[in-house]
């Protein structure tokens, strides 16, 4: 029988101490939402390069294609890195390319997320697990 592996406890945030992380997660969001853009079009542009069904490329093209590969995987892992360091934090990414993070937190014996977008000064949101940002809500003091 192998050794049963314990689930790390999941990290609940307060207002105080997500917006201590921020300048750390801006730092990383900052990267993610720039990255985020290139590996789109570098995806979009190998599919634009492959050959049709049967066709076959020109030696020029297939060393295009296999240059953007090559920037394709290695962004992939950059981005995978940036990923790996929010979830080690505790911060769940929610849109690459808007830098949207949600931060655990409990809200009356709930869990709920705190709210940052890139561009905003602080964490000033709240939402439920499911309502995602359409239900983004003010934090009033009272969650502070």
């Amino acid at each position: 029988m192998a050794p049963s592996k314990k689930k790390a406890k999941k990290k609940y945030f307060t207002l105080a101490e997500a917006n201590a992380s921020l300048p750390l997660v801006r730092a990383i969001a900052q990267d993610i939402a720039r990255l985020a853009p290139e590996l789109r079009d570098r995806h979009e542009r190998l599919e634009k390069l492959a050959p049709a069904e049967g066709g076959r490329l020109s030696s020029a093209a297939r060393e295009e294609v296999e240059h953007v590969q090559e920037q394709l995987e290695r962004d992939h892992e950059r981005m995978n890195e940036f990923f790996a360091e929010l979830n080690k934090l505790g911060i769940e990414l929610k849109d690459p390319f808007t830098g949207l993070l949600d931060f655990p937190a409990l809200r009356e014996g709930r869990e709920v997320y705190l709210c940052w977008r890139l561009g905003e000064p602080e964490v000033g949101f709240w939402h439920e697990l499911n309502a995602g940002f359409a239900g983004r809500q003010e934090i009033s003091k009272q969650l502070a």
